[in-house]
């Protein structure tokens, strides 16, 4: 009954936070504290409680470095002109009567590059939603598309935050998951394409986006070197690079690009590494490209660790073991999937945030998968497959309330994202029509 209040409380909080756009670490503190009370209750130490919360946390530790490498990448980029010349580009190469369907195909690329759906949607995403803008086309069809398009990145880049935590909770190397992903996001890509194909043909967008690229090409010097930063990234990943490595080279061929061809000087340079990048108050194009920063991932760094410290707790006590036994009664590897399935969706919503989601969803699987035979790159795939593009789907959790609010619509985009149920739907089908014995799911 006392972890019932818990659950409903700390929902509330929660949920009120993601709604009102407050700092999500205030309500999960808070939700900490009620649930320490009620531990302490049952009987365990606060000495003891507060080591698991440590320990916990500690797992934090090795993302976060990455983090703050991705807030200076994605400054350096917009100085450089490169996140600009993609908007700029994608702007003129869209044609009318395959509008919805390029910005899926759009936002994907922009994903990958930048490793993140809010700066996706934050940047290619508002210049496409401009550009629609006054057709007469449903925009939650357009905000579903570029929404499904962020989180293909988010996924699947190794610039991604989700991405890299996974990669480190599970003990994998990023590399390898990005291959098994790709593998099993291939039929739901083709399948979303194709719905995204015919969304444009039934609706062609009059496009209103002329002004925005010539305001894009006033502000920058758009030659062509300005992509180098996103292709050195591409290059040195697919030498398999390590990330931080291939981030901190694409960092300093960003900054001789911003200070030689876009004129900013090292302090400005600096400045926009740290604080994140803008451009002049009577510019236009200020609040779309604009962001980045290495303190801009502090607070997401912030998230991270108090969502891992929540997992130790949990860890440590095994509160939520009502939820394992449940898994344990899975007899197939789809079975187990589903499973995986539900807890995500709950952590989820429950969490209202895409880490919370990814930690809560780990913590509770991790030891049924070990049982069962499978690996940590499977429970790797299947972490992504769940709950990276599950979290979106809920409407009141961040990751995808926050894309909606930069892209002025509500959750009635949800049915038109595509992508992100395809995938979970699309491998729970796969395994359950397959009946592939728990412990010879290949990599």
């Amino acid at each position: 009954m006392d972890l019932l209040f818990f659950v409903i409380i700390s929902f509330i909080l929660l949920l009120v936070s993601a709604i009102k756009g407050y700092f999500i670490v205030a309500p999960l503190l808070a939700s900490m504290v009620i649930l320490i009370a009620i531990l302490l209750n049952r009987g365990f130490q606060l000495k003891s409680l507060i080591k698991m919360a440590v320990t916990g946390s500690q797992k934090s530790f090795s993302v976060i470095g990455i983090l703050l490498l991705i807030g200076a990448v994605m400054a350096v980029w917009m100085a450089a002109g490169t996140v600009p010349v993609l908007v700029y580009w994608g702007i003129k190469l869209i044609s009318p009567q395959y509008f919805i369907f390029s910005a899926f195909i759009l936002t994907s690329i922009v994903s990958v590059l930048l490793g993140t759906s809010f700066g996706t949607a934050s940047t290619i995403g508002i210049a496409l939603t401009i550009a629609a803008r006054g057709s007469g086309v449903n925009p939650n069809m357009v905000a579903g598309a570029i929404v499904a398009g962020a989180y293909f990145g988010d996924r699947c880049s190794p610039m991604s935050s989700s991405a890299n935590l996974i990669a480190a909770i599970t003990r994998t190397e990023i590399y390898t998951n990005l291959k098994n992903m790709a593998v099993t996001a291939f039929y739901p890509l083709i399948i979303s394409s194709l719905l995204y194909l015919i969304l444009s043909f039934a609706n062609p967008v009059e496009l209103a986006g002329n002004n925005l690229a010539f305001e894009i090409a006033k502000a920058f010097n758009l030659n062509s070197i300005t992509l180098l930063p996103a292709l050195t990234i591409l290059i040195l990943c697919v030498l398999r690079v390590e990330v931080k490595m291939a981030m901190a080279v694409s960092v300093i061929v960003g900054s001789a690009i911003a200070i030689f061809v876009q004129g900013y000087s090292p302090i400005d340079l600096l400045q926009f590494a740290l604080t994140g990048f803008k451009l002049e108050s009577t510019s236009s194009l200020k609040d779309i490209v604009a962001g980045g920063g290495i303190l801009s991932m502090v607070k997401v760094s912030t998230v991270v660790i108090v969502s891992t410290a929540f997992a130790g707790i949990f860890a440590g006590t095994r509160t939520l073991e009502f939820i394992e036994v449940y898994l344990n009664k899975a007899r197939s590897r789809g079975d187990l999937f589903l499973g995986t399935t539900v807890i995500s969706i709950f952590s989820a919503a429950f969490g209202c945030t895409q880490t919370i989601a990814i930690l809560l969803t780990h913590q509770l699987v991790e030891e049924k998968y070990r049982k069962d035979g499978l690996d940590d790159y499977q429970l790797a795939v299947d972490l992504e497959n769940t709950a990276v593009v599950i979290s979106p789907l809920i409407p009141w959790n961040i990751a995808g309330l926050v894309p909606a609010t930069v892209l002025n619509v509500n959750s009635d985009f949800i049915p038109y994202a595509f992508y992100l149920y395809l995938i979970p739907l699309f491998n729970l089908i796969q395994m359950k029509l397959a009946k592939l014995p728990r412990k010879n799911q290949p990599n």
